[in-house]
């Protein structure tokens, strides 16, 4: 896609609004300061943060006052990949940066963490209350013995006990993981048992579409199998007393009135967090980034991208389990009100989120992309509807945005909105490319790559190319690239997952096109590539034409490698209620994708099935998928533990199988 294919903007931010924007008075005293363009907009400021990568990372630090209270001594120690070696000497602490604001007597009292739940409710936690809690449970910790580097994890909801646990366990300098309680045990133990908790805090339940889930027997086997358990913290979202020999949540907060959090000042690059990767052909990744790494990238994130401050309520719909939490967290660190909500995204309806940005005053709404064709589907009106005025920004992530997404965010919640797809990776907990509020949005497109990240296209001869499809590289260090997985003591599966193919550079693992005016466009998952007749192709391109019909409620689309030196594509579709895969709907699927995109799109099969499998964040699953479909096993296809239906794989299997003896026709 080039300028040329969509000249006009969908949105331009007013001049006022340009003016005003963060990023704007950062760009002006960064070029006072430290020789940054003063002129020439985004595009100058983002060719100097690549091109004077550690100037432009002592800006960051200098513009949000970052506490070393140690100096680094430089801020590369080497600019190797992997193996970046950021501010080297310096020490700091994330959860007092997070906690600044309680510190001013004039927001001490504001809140902090506004909390909904699924029957409306709204509770609020101030700054002040938010530090006197995490200098309670900080303390108690330290009583259990936790020292830094240890591991401390949590099975909970998005609630303000899931912020105050980490935010205390950050303070400490020990280690936060955490799943959402949607997780089952197996799920669960595969991830935390690489990582050997000594704490666990824990719900006994949690409710979701109108029902209560009871986690009792969850929580129970969790500590039978994980066995450096010191302490659990029994959290009684449903108000069960705590089991035996647990803590209860009010008795490890109910202190420290007066005292204010002892942080531990640590090393630039000590381990903050532990995410994992979806983890769908075998145990998740765990993946460790820093306390500086995260702490500056997200106050470049947050406060420059995405334009947060003290005056914002942000609200991002996201569990537990999916780096967006912790995304959102980190919206403490800019002032700003951070909005949790516990539940369904669609209960009692499918307008559930639009209510809560309403109720809550939300200036950045955030959700998936799926969320907003599921609203577009179902005929959802939100601005009509909802007072949205507050919301200045609606963005997106999970999965690209389809064009039909951004003329329906503009025509159904506001026509002067800034609507920001935003693409990045829990390997990072950032974005790659979005969020700019000084550019115009054009549909279908991410706005430029951020500041600081060297993103490029490139083909397979590892040259970068505009205008056409490539792989996601990135060819400098970011401060939030891990800097290590867990359990991987030579550092092999780390360099094998992203500086394999390419080294020295970062490949993601997504096919995209930097257009002519440095804009965006992903086209989905390159390890699950669709290639025919030697041209690439993105899922993502796919989904967006067949989901705009009505009667696609969702489909996954597979490129299989045949034995003999075939290639069949077969397309998947779940169908919305009352619809049927007959002859008219499978023609219209086929004329929409050889109009729409190309003949090569056209699926070999269009084969209707029970449902879509997932990763328990919530994306297709098309790997392991295409390997079923190859003829192996559920179990070396797929760990079950990552999947949110793995009943839903049985058909695939089933039918990977049928393949193997008796090779299907092809009947498009």
């Amino acid at each position: 896609m080039t300028a040329a294919a969509s000249p006009e903007p969908l949105w331009q931010p007013s001049p006022d609004r340009i003016a005003a924007a963060g990023i704007t008075r950062f760009q002006s005293w960064a070029a006072e300061r430290y020789g940054a363009p003063a002129e020439g907009g985004y595009a100058a400021l983002h060719r100097w943060s690549v091109e004077e990568l550690e100037t432009f990372w002592t800006a960051v630090a200098d513009w949000f006052a970052i506490r070393f209270t140690t100096p680094y001594e430089r801020v590369l120690g080497a600019r190797t990949m992997p193996g970046a070696q950021w501010f080297p000497g310096a020490t700091l602490n994330y959860a007092e940066h997070a906690l600044c604001t309680a510190e001013d007597p004039s927001r001490a009292h504001e809140p902090a963490l506004l909390h909904v739940a699924e029957t409306a409710e709204q509770t609020q936690v101030s700054w002040s209350e938010l530090r006197r809690q995490v200098a309670s449970l900080a303390t108690e910790l330290r009583a259990l013995g936790v020292r830094p580097g240890d591991r401390v994890s949590g099975y909970l909801p998005n609630i303000p006990q899931a912020v105050t646990a980490l935010l205390a366990t950050a303070a400490v300098g020990a280690v936060w993981t955490s799943c959402a309680p949607d997780f089952g045990a197996r799920g669960v133990l595969d991830r935390f048992q690489q990582v050997e908790p000594v704490v666990l805090f824990a719900v006994d339940g949690y409710r979701y579409g109108g029902k209560e889930h009871a986690r009792t027997e969850t929580v129970a086997e969790l500590r039978r199998e994980l066995p450096t358990l010191r302490a659990v913290i029994h959290v009684p979202l449903l108000g069960t007393p705590a089991p035996e020999g647990a803590l209860d949540w009010s008795a490890v907060t109910t202190g420290a009135e007066d005292t204010a959090p002892v942080f531990e000042q640590v090393p630039f690059d000590h381990p903050l967090w532990v995410l994992y990767s979806s983890g769908t052909t075998g145990l998740p990744k765990a993946i460790v980034q820093s306390q500086g790494g995260i702490l500056l990238e997200h106050f470049k994130q947050l406060g420059l991208h995405c334009d947060l401050g003290p005056a914002d309520r942000f609200f991002w719909y996201t569990s537990t389990g999916w780096m967006m939490w912790n995304f959102l967290v980190s919206g403490l660190l800019t002032g700003t009100t951070i909005v949790l909500y516990d539940g369904s995204p669609g209960f009692p309806a499918v307008d559930a989120q639009w209510a809560v940005a309403e109720r809550t005053g939300a200036t950045l709404f955030g959700t998936s992309a799926a969320y907003v064709m599921a609203c577009r589907k179902a005929g959802v009106h939100p601005g009509r509807d909802h007072d949205l005025s507050r919301i200045g920004c609606v963005a997106t992530t999970g999965s690209p945005l389809p064009p039909d997404g951004f003329r329906w965010l503009h025509d159904e919640v506001a026509d002067d909105l800034w609507i920001a797809s935003v693409s990045g990776g829990t390997d990072v907990c950032s974005c790659f490319a979005g969020a700019v509020p000084t550019l115009p949005v054009h549909i279908g497109e991410l706005q430029a790559a951020c500041l600081g990240t060297d993103l490029q296209a490139w083909n397979p001869q590892g040259e970068p190319v505009t205008g056409e499809v490539g792989e996601l590289i990135v060819t400098n260090p970011m401060p939030s690239m891990p800097v290590r997985f867990w359990n991987d003591p030579d550092g092999s599966r780390y360099h094998d997952s992203y500086f394999d193919m390419f080294p020295g550079v970062w490949r993601h693992g997504d096919w995209i096109t930097l257009t002519d005016r440095g804009s965006v466009v992903i086209h989905g998952r390159s390890d699950s590539t669709l290639n025919r007749q030697g041209v690439r192709m993105g899922s993502a391109d796919i989904y967006e034409v067949v989901e705009r019909l009505p009667e696609i409620r969702e489909s996954l689309v597979i490129g299989v490698e045949e034995p003999d030196g075939g290639y069949w594509m077969p397309l998947f579709v779940q169908l919305a209620e009352g619809a049927t895969l007959d002859e008219r709907l499978r023609a219209d699927i086929t004329a929409a994708l050889r109009t729409q995109l190309s003949p090569r799109h056209v699926p070999d099969e269009i084969i209707e099935v029970p449902g879509i499998p997932h990763t328990l964040t919530g994306k297709r699953i098309e790997v392991p998928v295409k390997r079923l479909l190859q003829g192996a096993p559920l179990d070396k296809a797929v760990n079950a533990g990552s999947v949110d239906n793995v009943e839903l794989l049985r058909f695939y299997e089933d039918l990977g199988r049928t393949r193997a003896v008796r090779p299907l026709g092809y009947g498009e």
